[in-house]
């Protein structure tokens, strides 16, 4: 029997690992921009071309290459970060693996321009699919120069399912935020098709986030800062009364290299215990700075996940700092027991109860008229008269008027109830509704109870009003353009640039919801329409919750954007629990939630109504 193992071609294995490190343009620009911060790069430049599709191209002022190491740059496990095992665990650069420039030049094809800065001339180097076409002297500026374009030009089959460019650009976004927000030393900037996007100059900590998400987060971050023998914390949360259910901008950070981690998380959260709501998310941006060797980055290709030795200890002791910085900030409730310099304030008791208060003498004199140069004040006590006033005839005529107009008003509604009576929907339980139409009764203001000829019913009204406007908002989408609202006073809302980003994916279907917003330049936008139901919401906050929220959807494969926006446009517009309805409301409901196509269930699928019929009635009562 012949040998059948045998090595890969290059070729092929750089493919392979492509496939870890190289999964759609941002992982490009990240791989590129980390690069050009370990040549330690002050100034980066990022040009982008159809959301990376087309070109990438990095640009930086940092120690440059020479002839020799630009050509084993493009090298399967070249580097010059690491000599042997021991020094992974000693790491302070981001990049150490020497597989990220070989997995581009696998499938990309990719153009080098490198020059040191004590060199007089530079390297002019090319590659496609990791054959090296052309290799020459050129004369580029001091620094590095690293374009890839056409991206999986010879693996069709991955640039099929990238997906839009909008969502593609706003990876490229996150990328470069989470770069950016760790390296404020060294001035960013990002171009998407010849438009500046992002340009931020060297700056401390906090106004580096300022410059990435916008100055509305000023008011709401506090400081943290705590040093030990295990970890030194620094950076910014976030007051509580500013936590939210989506969106949050929530960053760990480690010797200059983000991360992901949920045990910290939860330590953040538990920081928050009993400040915020149940499900709600406060902003963070927490660095850690701890030892190399008592951390493991050598988990995964992407270098997010990493393991700590002293997680326990750390866990703890970022608790106790972010409790500080509330305390500090005064927002953990605190009771005040200092008495000094307090108003006393009376105390009626049982005792008291037979006394009478006596209310201060005013003293006022009736004959001072303050526009007669004449009159003057006299501070002589007088006795203040009583104006006979006939209140008893203005409170009967009070009446009177009030009465009138609740008449017409009643007169007015059975006339609206008799032309706009909903039809019910061609169902079982519809018909048996309808033959029977008793009065309905509301139960803890949670459910609506009314009976059927076969027995009674109980629905969630919250959940009904949800399927109601979800239907609705649905057959808008599908091209039954919607009427928004018109604001008396637009609202301004300032979004992050991914927010723009899905806010121009999505802009159509708000149109046809009916939200109207007009483009003030600098991600700054004017709200001057809302859909005619929502109410109760700030215009703004309804905004971006509704962009935060197709922000973490829209990756799904499974997602259909239509269902997603009538879906949560129709939780924040529904009628909460704790409301109470009057009989027509009810009665309305219930008309309209057997009109829609699908009453028993939200489109969550959640129980919307629960049915006891007259057979189950007899049991409980044998």
């Amino acid at each position: 029997m012949s040998d059948i193992i045998h090595l890969l071609p290059e070729s092929i294995a750089n493919q392979i690992a492509a496939g870890e490190v190289i999964q759609r343009p941002a992982s490009v620009v990240k791989e590129l921009v980390e690069n050009s911060i370990d040549a330690d790069a002050t100034c980066i430049q990022v040009n982008i071309k159809d959301a990376g599709r087309t070109m990438i191209q990095v640009l930086d002022d940092g120690k440059g290459m020479s002839e020799t190491d630009a050509r084993m740059a493009f090298e399967r496990h070249a580097t010059s970060k690491i000599l042997n095992a021991d020094d992974l665990f000693s790491l302070k650069t981001m990049g150490f693996r020497g597989e990220a420039l070989a997995s581009i030049a696998a499938v990309a094809q990719v153009e080098l321009r490198t020059r040191q800065k004590e060199s007089d001339v530079g390297t002019k180097l090319s590659i496609a699919g990791s054959t090296l076409t052309d290799i020459e002297p050129d004369a580029c500026a001091g620094g590095s120069i690293l374009t890839v374009k056409n991206l999986f030009f010879n693996v069709p089959a991955r640039r099929k399912f990238l997906k839009s460019n909008e969502t593609e650009f706003r990876n490229i976004v996150h990328e470069f935020e989470r770069v950016a927000l760790v390296n404020p030393s060294v001035e960013l900037f990002l171009f998407h098709n010849e438009l500046e996007i992002f340009h931020l100059p060297k700056a401390g900590i906090r106004q580096r986030i300022l410059d990435v998400f916008g100055k509305t987060l000023n008011q709401q971050l506090l400081s943290i800062e705590v040093d030990s023998s295990l970890v030194l914390i620094s950076g910014l949360v976030a007051r509580p009364d500013t936590a939210k259910k989506r969106g949050a901008l929530q960053y760990f950070f480690v010797n200059g290299r983000f991360m992901k981690h949920s045990y910290f998380h939860k330590a953040v959260m538990q920081a928050y215990e009993d400040l915020i709501q149940i499900g709600e998310m406060p902003n963070y941006f927490i660095y850690f700075t701890v030892d190399p060797q008592t951390i493991d980055v050598n988990i995964h290709p992407t270098k997010t996940e990493i393991k700590f030795e002293n997680e326990r200890p750390i866990w703890q002791i970022l608790v106790s700092a972010i409790r500080e910085a509330l305390a500090k900030a005064s927002v953990i409730p605190m009771i005040d027991f200092d008495k000094q310099d307090a108003i006393d304030i009376p105390i009626y008791n049982e005792k008291q109860k037979n006394s009478r208060l006596t209310p201060p003498a005013v003293q006022v004199d009736n004959d001072y008229n303050p526009f007669n140069p004449s009159s003057t004040y006299s501070s002589s006590n007088r006795s203040i008269e009583k104006t006979a006033f006939d209140w008893a005839k203005l409170y009967d005529d009070f009446e009177k008027n009030r009465s009138e107009i609740d008449q017409e008003m009643e007169n007015s509604k059975a006339e609206n109830d008799m032309t706009e009576k909903i039809p019910f929907y061609n169902e079982d339980i519809g018909e048996d509704l309808k033959q029977n139409e008793n009065s309905c009764y509301q139960y803890k203001e949670r459910f609506i109870i009314t009976s059927l000829k076969s027995g009674i019913v109980i629905i969630d009204q919250h959940r009904a009003h949800l399927r109601i406007l979800y239907e609705q908002y649905l057959d808008r989408l599908n091209g039954k353009k919607g009427i928004g609202q018109k604001m008396l006073f637009p609202e301004i809302v300032e979004l992050t640039t991914s927010e723009v980003s899905v806010y121009k994916e999505v802009m159509t279907d708000l149109q046809y919801l009916g939200f109207d917003l007009s483009d003030l330049g600098n991600n700054s936008y004017a709200i001057n329409a809302l859909p005619a139901e929502v109410g109760g919401v700030g215009p703004a906050e309804l905004i971006k919750d509704l962009l935060n929220q197709a922000m973490d959807n829209r990756n799904s494969v499974k997602c259909n954007l239509n269902h997603f926006l009538a879906l949560s446009l129709g939780k924040v517009a529904a009628i909460n629990y704790g409301k109470t309805l009057a009989i027509e409301e009810m009665d309305h409901l219930i008309a309209a939630l057997f009109s829609c196509r699908e009453s028993r269930l939200t489109p969550e699928g959640k129980i919307i109504l629960s049915i006891i019929n007259d057979e189950e009635l007899e049991k409980r009562f044998k």
